[in-house]
């Protein structure tokens, strides 16, 4: 195998390992957004069963029996 071709089997590997560091970046900030908005959801729900969860005696529904 001759340098030239040594060298172009180089560059070819090195290309192809960029292109799947490239998809990985894709994926990892997709994922990245994908976290954000779970952790809002994940904090508005929180927000929403405490009000929803500690109500003064006053405010609360009686059961349908009563």
């Amino acid at each position: 195998m001759t340098i030239e071709e040594r060298l172009v089997d180089i560059e070819l590997a090195i290309t192809e390992q960029q292109r799947v560091l490239d998809d990985l970046n894709e994926v990892i900030i997709a994922q990245g957004r994908q976290i954000d908005l779970l952790k809002k959801e994940n904090k508005l729900l929180k927000q929403m069963i405490e009000r929803e969860a500690v109500k003064p005696l006053d405010e609360e529904t009686p059961p349908p029996h009563y």
